[in-house]
């Protein structure tokens, strides 16, 4: 997905309503770090009609491009409607963009995953980690690393880890996906693996803190 998030500010760089003078600047985070993309300005006042307010958010979806993840203080009335009629994730948030663009980039991951993992389900059949013990887990990645099935293992693993209903969970894997790896980076689970053949590896991921099962 697009790590583009569009945010419309005021002159203080604060969020605001669509129906106060401001501008929609583009986020986008570059290795770790939100950078800004483009600005546009939006100029409105109580005499715009609809019709005026929509050729004004015509502009603004024009300028947004592939961006599809819009956040304002509030977005009502006709800008929200021409933002929900384009398909757009609408966020209403408080305050600087640097406070809340990370969560809202979390949060459109995890939606997007949900919607993959569902999108992808044939005859209601889907990979997923059985529990072999209270609170232990185990899966086998091999197929979907083998084999086209037309799911990645990071949409069958990753919501699991992220619901973190486990205490312990068994992968059985050909290699060590790389977005797996980058779970380790944020300090909640262990991890440790061995090599059980050529071409198996077997990964033991431990939380570092479980709720009660």
């Amino acid at each position: 997905m697009s790590r583009d998030i569009a945010v419309y500010v005021n002159e203080t760089g604060v969020t605001s309503s669509l129906y106060e003078n401001g501008k929609v600047v583009v986020y986008k985070k570059i290795q770790g770090k939100w950078k800004v993309l483009r600005e546009k300005e939006f100029i409105t006042n109580e005499s715009l009609t609809i019709k005026d307010l929509r050729i004004k958010m015509k502009d603004v979806l024009e300028f947004l491009n592939e961006c599809k993840v819009f956040v304002g203080l509030s977005v009502t009335g006709v800008p929200y409607f021409e933002l929900e009629k384009a398909d757009y994730s609408i966020w209403e948030f408080e305050g600087n963009p640097v406070s809340f663009l990370n969560y809202i980039l979390d949060e459109e991951e995890k939606n997007q995953l949900q919607v993959d993992m569902e999108n992808s389900t044939d005859d209601n059949t889907l990979i997923t980690p059985t529990e072999t013990s209270n609170g232990h887990y185990r899966i086998s990645l091999k197929e979907i690393q083998e084999n086209n099935v037309g799911v990645t293992s990071k949409q069958v693993l990753l919501p699991f880890l992220r619901k973190g209903e486990f205490y312990e969970m068994e992968v059985i894997c050909n290699h060590i996906p790389p977005w797996l790896e980058a779970e380790f980076m944020n300090d909640k689970f262990y991890g440790n693996y061995e090599r059980i053949s050529e071409d198996e590896i077997r990964f033991i991921i431990t939380k570092k803190s479980c709720p009660s099962l």
